[in-house]
Parts: C-alpha cells; sequence; structure tokens
C-alpha cells in the first residue's frame, strides 16, 4: 500500500484516487489495478486516517470509499470532506440494503459498487466519473498556489492572500472549490446551487451573498474583483490573477 505521492505529479497527466477501506486485501487488490492503468493511488484505514492523509497529501481527483469501517465510516468521511470541497465520491461497500444505496447516491456518491466487485468494472466506473466532471485545473497539493498572490489550502479552511492567512466558511470553502475545479470556464448558478446546497431549495439571492463574501476575502481592492468574474445571468467563472 501507498499513502505518498511526489507532489505536482497531477500536472503530468497522473489521476490521484484515495482508497478508503478497513480490509488491507481490498486496498491491495484495488491499488494493483489502478496503478499499471496510469493513476496515482494512495490509501487509508478509515475516515480518519483518509482525512489525515488529504491534509498532508492534498486532494485527490477522487474517493473509493467503503461505508462499515471502525472509527469514522464512509458516510461520516463523506460528510467531513464535504465541509472543503465537492469531492467526487464512488462507494465500495458489501452494504447492498436498499436504504443504503439511495442513501449513499443521493447524499455522497457519483457511484455505488457492491462488493463483491469487479476490478475492471470499477476502474470504468471511475474513468466514467473522472471524464463527466473534468480534471481539477490545478495541481493537487495540500497548498494549491494559484499565483504569486494566492494560495489555497482546502483541508483548513484558509487561503493565504498577499501573505496573509484568511479563513473561510464551510460554504465559502466549498464554492472556491466548484470554481477552482472549473477554472476557465463559467459555472452556472443552477450547478453551483445543486452542488452547494442538494437537499435545500435556495435561491441565487443566496448565491450571490456567499459569492460577495468569499470575493472580499480573495479580492484584497473589492472595486475590481479579478478572481472571480461574473458572467451575467449565467454564473461566475475563477481566474487566477496573473
Amino acid at each position: 500500500m501507498t499513502d505518498a505521492f511526489a507532489p505536482g505529479h497531477d500536472k503530468g497527466g497522473f489521476r490521484r484516487i484515495l482508497i478508503v477501506d478497513d480490509d488491507p486485501a481490498i486496498l491491495r487488490l484495488v491499488e494493483s489495478k489502478f496503478t499499471p492503468a496510469g493513476y496515482q493511488v494512495f490509501t487509508a484505514r478509515d475516515g480518519l486516517d483518509a482525512l489525515a492523509v488529504i491534509r498532508r497529501r492534498g486532494l485527490p481527483h477522487l474517493a473509493i470509499v467503503d461505508i462499515g469501517m471502525p472509527g469514522m465510516n464512509g458516510f461520516q468521511f463523506c460528510e467531513a470532506v464535504q465541509q472543503f470541497s465537492d469531492l467526487p465520491i464512488v462507494m465500495l461497500t458489501a452494504n447492498d440494503q436498499e436504504e443504503t444505496v439511495v442513501r449513499g447516491i443521493e447524499f455522497y456518491a457519483e457511484d455505488y459498487v457492491t462488493k463483491p466487485f469487479s476490478p475492471r468494472e470499477l476502474l470504468a466506473r471511475v474513468g466514467r466519473v473522472l471524464r463527466r466532471i473534468g480534471d481539477f485545473a490545478y495541481a493537487l497539493e495540500p497548498i494549491i498556489e494559484v499565483d504569486d498572490h494566492l494560495a489555497v489550502d482546502f483541508a483548513q479552511q484558509q487561503v493565504t492572500l498577499e501573505g496573509r492567512l484568511v479563513r473561510l466558511s464551510p460554504t465559502e470553502t466549498k464554492l472556491l472549490y466548484l470554481l477552482m475545479r472549473n477554472a476557465g470556464r463559467t459555472v452556472s448558478n443552477d450547478f453551483l446551487l445543486r452542488r452547494l446546497w442538494p437537499l435545500k431549495e435556495v435561491f441565487e439571492d443566496a448565491l450571490r451573498v456567499h459569492i460577495y463574501r468569499l470575493r472580499k476575502k480573495l479580492e484584497p481592492t473589492p472595486a475590481s474583483w479579478r478572481y472571480v468574474i461574473t458572467e451575467r445571468g449565467v454564473g461566475y467563472r475563477f481566474v487566477a490573477a496573473e
């Protein structure tokens, strides 16, 4: 099993996958199939271990998560990571009860695979999710250097702006993740609303409030927004200052 990787490898085309499972045999099996397929794999034995890996190594492109683990289970891990990102999740679990499957798909996961499973099918499902979502626009490191002025630490829910540490709320952090994941492209208001508040009826006025609060923390001169650009009537676009 491996829990480490060299920072910046995703610049060379690697997709980073985090596997969270309390069964060492599952970790070895999944890693043995994904590494030859060009993925950079790191592993964790439960939810708490996975969060520690993310804090040390940065966010992956996708996580494969078991549900029934001791300590912090899969659902609890998903809830924790949703506080600071919109990390794509594929559930991999022996629990095939309808209520659990529905809960996993509605609240946490892009896909749900039950054990015993086909490694080739899991590889195909993960690839499909990543093709649909797309690459993160920046190298996924613990602290993401956007440009000479701004650096982002999603796990700690904070940014460094012009050398000054600024804390973000969970909603602001997740909003910034969604915008940075699609950097250079306009993200629609509807998409942001659905990903930020999937189970609530929230309107664009609330989104504008959170955009404004995020901008105030990212922009040293609020009179001239430079990171989060409004595409009027459509959505918002994240661009680096340089």
